[in-house]
């Protein structure tokens, strides 16, 4: 039996007749672009994000340009970053002129090491990035501390992570701008790209909004030199429908995480794998299961893909040593925690619709890649 990393026609069958009303409602309407359906989305994001402000933009990666670009930051200026994470968490920092500057994590969480951020602190850094790996939370309050006490901006990379939380704070809500991606593989997903930025303050959410559409307030008068970050209406209607049930899906990730957790305990036992923990003073909300394969990552995972289980290596190689980033410096044994996760990680199916018998079957699978 076959069984993929991510089965969206399984979710479909669930949310299929109602995203076509609505997105036929829309083709209807006549109207595309930054409608009601927007609005109103935005409306029930914010509420999801714990934020008083959401604004629907084009894609993850979008949103995380237009929050640099809201507070100010480019050239001459640093952002710390994690340099295990999506290349879009470093790319858009370079997009705006300012540097991006690699920092490790950690072994355990996958994300940012607040000791490591402060350690590349320096008197031309204007940020920071945390990034909510896989699904948890990064450790906010230690990465809030070095901010305050360096003044720097904090940008929540949530592209992962709608719903988590930590010590009772939802992802997006922490830092001063949260960043979330709606492409279809994210627990909320569209039917193509997608992103939202949330944020607190009243101030710098208006800025957002204006960058948004190129600046432009009133129509063709530009009061600054913004973008195209536009979420659509057709996106906005699909993503409508399926936010009220993010939740409860991201709740069946987390019983299949403890699922695999429990019938994989003999191989983590003896070391064959390391097994992802949950989040003891947060929620989880597993957008991937990554388990690490020490000495044997790539035979494993050429096994479980000849066995016909879905697998994806994230991350294969670290930001710092990004053939685009070679002209600032990074070298191996720059971020030793991150470039050791590279050579390990391994994710397994974990969407919200896996059954117990193909849990039981990428068990099973995972156990005879090691015979």
């Amino acid at each position: 039996m076959a069984v993929p990393l991510l089965d969206l026609a399984a979710q479909y069958l669930e949310v299929g007749p109602g995203i076509e009303a609505a997105v036929l409602e829309v083709l209807r309407s006549g109207r595309y672009v930054l409608g009601p359906r927007v609005a109103a989305f935005e409306r029930a994001a914010a509420e999801v994000c714990g934020t008083p402000h959401a604004l629907g933009v084009s894609s993850g990666t979008d949103a995380l340009l237009l929050a640099l670009h809201a507070l100010g930051i480019g050239p001459g200026d640093e952002v710390v970053v994690p340099t295990f994470s999506f290349f879009a968490t470093a790319g858009s920092v370079h997009r705006v002129g300012a540097q991006p500057v690699f920092a490790d994590i950690d072994p355990v969480t996958f994300n940012l090491d607040p000791a490591s951020l402060e350690a590349r602190v320096t008197t031309r850094t204007r940020a920071v990035i945390p990034v909510h790996l896989f699904g948890r939370c990064a450790d906010m309050d230690d990465i809030l501390d070095v901010a305050a006490r360096h003044g720097l901006r904090v940008i929540e990379d949530a592209a992962q992570a709608i719903g988590s939380e930590h010590r009772g704070r939802r992802a997006g809500s922490m830092g001063d701008v949260g960043c979330f991606s709606f492409f279809p593989s994210k627990n909320l997903g569209g039917a193509g790209d997608g992103g939202l930025v949330s944020s607190r303050d009243a101030d710098l959410h208006d800025r957002m909004h204006l960058l948004r559409g190129h600046g432009s307030r009133p129509k063709y008068h530009h009061v600054l030199v913004g973008g195209n970050f536009r979420l659509d209406e057709v996106q906005a209607a699909v993503l409508a429908v399926k936010l009220p049930h993010v939740d409860a899906w991201s709740d069946a990730r987390a019983r299949n995480a403890a699922a695999y957790r429990e019938r994989l305990a003999d191989l983590a036992a003896d070391g064959r794998v390391v097994l992802p923990g949950d989040a003891p003073d947060g929620r989880h909300v597993w957008n991937q299961f990554t388990i690490r394969v020490p000495g044997a990552r790539d035979r494993v995972a050429s096994r479980l893909h000849a066995a016909g289980i879905g697998t994806e290596i994230y991350y294969p190689g670290p930001l710092h040593m990004q053939p685009c980033f070679a002209d600032l410096g990074g070298r191996e044994g720059d971020c030793p925690q991150a470039e050791r996760a590279c050579r390990e990680v391994l994710s397994i199916p974990v969407f919200p619709e896996l059954t117990g018998s193909q849990i039981d079957e990428v068990c099973d699978a995972l156990r005879g890649a090691f015979d």
